[in-house]
């Protein structure tokens, strides 16, 4: 269902920003209505609705870049964080 909101609204978006290039020049406010328009309902409303869409169900910490990922991705081992460097007391 929500791939088909996504869809409509990147489509009714792309179609008003194009309805805006193809206005007559006498028009010229109108047109950057409809540009702004469409250019709006895709970063504000296509783009967020899909970046939740995508998003469910993943670790947003995998994605991150800490120590312990980037020590993974350079195929080191990861330190331990157990506090064994800390002084005791």
């Amino acid at each position: 269902m929500m791939k088909y909101i996504i869809t409509a609204v990147v489509l009714l978006s792309i179609g008003l920003i194009i309805y805006g290039f193809n206005l007559e020049p006498e028009h010229a406010d109108l047109a950057n209505k409809y540009i702004g328009s469409g250019t709006l309902g895709l970063f504000l409303i296509a783009m967020p609705l899909f970046l939740i869409k995508e998003s469910k169900g993943k670790k947003f910490k995998d994605y991150m870049l800490t120590d312990e990922n980037v020590r993974k991705m350079q195929g080191k081992k990861p330190r331990n964080t157990d506090n064994q460097d800390s002084p005791k007391k």
